[in-house]
């Protein structure tokens, strides 16, 4: 079973609002990325919330046990993905929540769909232990899958690297899955990236 955590902690001060609320395909990018990851194989969810949590959580159908507030969303987007690591219960050295790994999905790279998130998965249970991210014409993208092997090392990354830290540190054990969707490096983090990359408002 995998944890699927969603990123939506940060000021959006670029775009001007929250980006969980922006619309895609006529609906909020949260939304989406909630319905895309909805498989037999996500038996936890995770939606990290900083900046904006009341708005965001108004208008977005969560359980409660589904949100996690990051206070110290300031420090980055590592703090988020450390406060989703910490929230499944029985994190113990590896064996969160009884997790397999965790999918990471970032709030400003929506633009990915089902079939790509099915495929991630379907990579990370035949190769067990690895890194597994989507690569599109040579360039790696989101969402990442994490083992749970790896949290620990999440939990104590150094802030100024982040994520990428553990990703470096386990390079022979990153399982690179070649896409067709430009989406997964699309980083939508202001209104004129968002227009060329979604086109007008509906």
């Amino acid at each position: 079973m995998l944890a699927a955590v969603i990123l939506s902690g940060g000021a959006s001060s670029r775009m001007g609002s929250p980006k969980a609320l922006l619309a895609y395909q006529g609906r909020p990018f949260l939304e989406h990325l909630l319905e895309i990851t909805v498989h037999p194989k996500i038996g936890v969810r995770r939606v990290v919330l900083g900046a904006h949590p009341e708005p965001i959580a108004k208008n977005i159908a969560l359980a409660a046990d589904e949100i996690v507030i990051n206070a110290d969303w300031e420090k980055g987007q590592l703090s988020s993905i450390q406060a989703a690591i910490r929230s499944l219960a029985d994190f113990k050295g590896g064996a969160a929540h009884g997790t397999d790994g965790l999918l990471l999905c970032l709030i400003d790279h929506p633009l990915i769909s089902s079939d790509l998130v099915n495929e991630l998965i379907e990579q990370f249970y035949v190769k067990r232990e690895k890194i597994v991210l989507p690569v599109y014409e040579g360039r790696r993208g989101h969402p990442v899958i994490f083992p749970a092997s790896m949290y620990e090392e999440l939990l104590h990354a150094p802030v100024d690297k982040g994520a990428r830290a553990v990703v470096w540190a386990h390079a022979a054990d990153v399982l690179e899955v070649p896409t067709e969707e430009e989406g997964c490096i699309l980083n939508l983090n202001d209104p004129e990236t968002l227009l060329r990359a979604t086109g007008p408002a509906e």
